[in-house]
């Protein structure tokens, strides 16, 4: 059953650039695609946390952000893709933004509630809802589930930027998927029997 399913669903997701989707496959989407984004926030939030909150004027670079318009980049057009998932538009006026916020835990925490408050509700919504093409900026139309995807890999991105900026700003990187050379791996004892 997997077989088939699984093979259609490559041929909709890929077939021609375009990405079409029953209902069906959108939940199944949704539920492939929720794990990760839970974990790609939750090291997100690690990296938010880690900016120092008096250096949100670094740049690595004159053509780069400062950390502070990155860290707001990343949490904000993050909920603009989870709004645009539950709302069926991208508000480009709209933009959610932790402007007021300094770096570090500030906006980092401003990142928490807001998924937090985001994600029951994702979390509940139907296959027909996630199946309907959602316009983004004039450039696509695809299903709503669809830019679940397109927002974990924005972050994911736009944090590895984030995570370059910590050592020159005097931080700590935080251990993104294994480790880092300043939080290494530390394999939990095992037990005899496993």
């Amino acid at each position: 059953m997997c077989q088939g399913f699984c093979s259609e669903l490559f041929v909709v997701l890929f077939a021609g650039g375009f990405l079409l989707c029953n209902p069906i496959q959108a939940k199944f989407l949704l539920d492939f695609l929720l794990p990760r984004l839970k974990s790609e926030q939750a090291t997100t939030k690690k990296i938010l946390f880690a900016v120092p909150p008096d250096k949100g004027d670094f740049k690595p670079h004159p053509k780069s952000m400062s950390a502070l318009k990155l860290s707001c980049h990343i949490a904000s057009t993050e909920m603009w893709f989870l709004d645009a998932v539950i709302d069926h538009v991208f508000q480009e006026d709209d933009l959610p933004t932790p402007s007021e916020l300094k770096p570090g835990s500030d906006i980092a925490r401003w990142y928490d509630e807001n998924f937090d408050e985001r994600l029951p509700r994702l979390e509940a919504l139907s296959g027909e809802h996630l199946a309907t093409p959602v316009d983004y900026i004039g450039l696509l139309n695809d299903p709503a589930v669809a830019y679940l995807s397109f927002g974990i890999r924005h972050s994911v991105h736009h944090r590895g930027q984030l995570s370059a900026y910590l050592r020159p700003m005097g931080a700590k990187v935080p251990a993104i998927y294994v480790e880092s050379a300043d939080e290494p791996f530390r394999p939990a004892a095992h037990s005899a029997g496993s």
